[in-house]
């Protein structure tokens, strides 16, 4: 890879305990400047397979490497990879700071770092605090903070959002879209879908350790994603739609309500142009995004 890009690649993965199989054959890869979901029910071996990505459990059989390294070969692993765990603990009695120092010291990185972090993630007014008192939120913050001591050009985060208000939801989703477009490999895991679809490029489902599905979450979710047009003058948007579309365009359309229409088959700009071109109101335009939830559902039996 150049530029630093890292590829991670899971092949044949399995994990067995005693008489569970936790993970089964598992193979799929996750891809440098993209966001790639990774997706199951509870209990489905997505934590179980991050864990092993990092040699915090051992595969019974098969492999995954990053950048076409196992993680035990890496010359320095907390500057190539940074992992978040949702039960991940700090010493009740220390300090954000002081966590943060312990950590940078371990893998032999810059004190300096520490404070940019702290900034970073908004931790800074709160640096001095004991960590037995944080909240869900700031203890998520602190998390990923130690995973970005390395500057790691790959992210592995489950479930990040846990705890976090709307704000930091939105904030870390930025942040997210931010680091992949320098390159980063991303994988991140959720059971909340809506905001997965949010930020996510690619998707991973898997059920009952086994893969469900993987590859881009337009491909994965099917037709083009229609527009939601709401308009005072529904029945003559309609009409100049059906009857006067772009040249080579034929959009489907579908009468959600009184004042709201469904365009497939059109951007927004082209519904905006024509809509103004027969002196049509357009109170709304909304571009709908993949059904992430319906795709998750079909995929897992979860709806049955």
């Amino acid at each position: 890879m150049t530029g630093g890009e890292l590829r991670v690649e899971v092949r044949d993965l399995t994990k067995r305990f005693g008489d569970v199989i936790a993970v089964d054959g598992l193979g799929f890869a996750v891809e440098p400047g993209r966001i790639t979901g990774f997706l199951g029910p509870n209990g489905a071996g997505k934590t179980t397979t991050m864990r092993m990505m990092i040699g915090h459990i051992a595969p019974t059989s098969g492999s995954v490497t990053i950048g076409g390294k196992r993680y035990h070969e890496l010359a320095n692993p907390s500057s190539t990879v940074g992992a978040v765990f949702d039960a991940a603990s700090f010493h009740p009695d220390h300090s954000a700071r002081a966590h943060l120092r312990v950590y940078a010291a371990m893998g032999g990185h810059p004190d300096e770092r520490v404070d940019e972090l702290l900034a970073l993630l908004d931790l800074t007014g709160v640096a001095h605090r004991r960590t037995r008192g944080f909240s869900t939120g700031m203890r998520q913050r602190l998390n990923l903070a130690t995973a970005l001591l390395g500057d790691p050009r790959v992210l592995l985060l489950d479930e990040p959002t846990n705890g976090l208000d709307p704000a930091g939801t939105a904030r870390l989703r930025s942040f997210l879209r931010d680091l992949a477009g320098e390159g980063r490999t991303v994988l991140v895991s959720s059971h909340v879908l809506g905001e997965i679809q949010q930020v996510v490029d690619d998707v991973v489902v898997i059920r009952q350790g086994r893969l469900v599905a993987a590859g881009p979450l337009a491909e994965l979710s099917g037709p083009a994603p229609a527009i939601l047009v709401r308009s005072p003058d529904a029945d003559a948007l309609a009409q100049a739609l059906s009857r006067n579309p772009p040249a080579g365009f034929t959009p489907r359309l579908e009468r959600v309500d009184p004042e709201q229409l469904r365009v497939w088959g059109l951007n927004a700009a082209q519904v905006a142009d024509l809509a103004a071109a027969h002196r049509v109101r357009v109170h709304g335009l909304t571009t709908e995004r993949p059904d992430l939830e319906r795709l998750f559902l079909d995929l897992t039996g979860s709806a049955r």
